[in-house]
């Protein structure tokens, strides 16, 4: 991890612009483990937090969204990230587009890659409106659970069962974060083609991610990567909108193909 941690750790806001906040965390070290699964996607991060002064002195205040190619180098600690971007708070701007450069310039070394950086006004992103994932939800499945921490032998496909395409998704995903043992709540989209996958296993399988510790991108590509092995589809996309916390939510997908997911804002964020 490149500079201090912030997570966990008592800090001031600053008053000031300071790039220097940044922490950049490696994608290497949760990418052990994964073996040979290679993967595209995109995080795309939303912060709603995001403020700074015009020329004349008066605060604008937008939504930002970021998304971050997976093959960058390194991702950023979130709290690191709200902390930069809040260091804009009283800095003047002689327009919109010297922020849009800022925020590029500093996030782009940081991760090693340059972001795609959007902003909205608060009406115009209220407009999207909150939608839902498509497909069928899994959530009313009568299982027992008992395990919770990640269990791949709960993943299978049903025997002698047809190819098909199929759209599944939970909101009962919860994983933990690894410096300050928080709740990160998500829900979380499997889109397939391939041999039919057992639905029950399947939320089982989610289930058991509870207790585990681990960043959001991390654990996406561990779920698509468990999937990926297991089930053996031909095409397989994991989108995981994790709940906003600290005026931003990050929002992992990972797929077989080079390609990035619909817009969706759930009910949660």
């Amino acid at each position: 991890m490149a500079g201090k941690p912030l997570l966990g750790a008592p800090t001031e806001y600053p008053q000031r612009y300071a790039p220097e906040l940044l922490v950049a965390i490696p994608r290497a070290g949760g990418r052990e483990g994964l073996g040979a699964v290679r993967f595209n996607g995109v995080d795309i991060w939303t912060a709603y937090e995001l403020s700074w002064l015009d020329a004349r002195g008066k605060p604008r205040v937008a939504i930002g969204e970021f998304t971050v190619p997976c093959d960058s180098p390194a991702i950023v600690e979130s709290k690191s990230f709200k902390l930069y971007l809040n260091s804009f708070n009283q800095e003047r701007l002689a327009g919109e587009d010297d922020l849009v450069d800022a925020l590029r310039r500093d996030l782009g070394a940081a991760l090693g890659a340059l972001p795609d950086i959007e902003l909205f006004t608060v009406d115009g992103y209220a407009a999207r409106g909150i939608q839902r994932f498509e497909g069928v939800c899994i959530d009313e499945l009568a299982i027992d659970c008992d395990t919770f921490e990640p269990r791949t032998d709960y993943l299978a496909t049903a025997p002698g069962s047809a190819r098909e395409s199929e759209s599944l998704y939970s909101h009962l995903l919860k994983t933990n974060c690894p410096v300050t043992g928080q709740p990160d709540w998500a829900s979380i989209a499997i889109r397939y083609r391939g041999a039919t996958i057992d639905r029950e296993g399947l939320l089982r399988y989610l289930v058991s991610f509870r207790q585990h510790q681990d960043f959001h991108e991390h654990c996406v590509e561990r779920i698509f990567s468990d999937i990926l092995r297991c089930c053996n589809p031909e095409e397989l996309d994991v989108y995981a909108r994790y709940t906003r916390r600290g005026g931003l939510d990050i929002n992992p997908f990972r797929s077989t193909r080079a390609r990035r997911p619909a817009m969706v804002r759930t009910a949660r964020q």
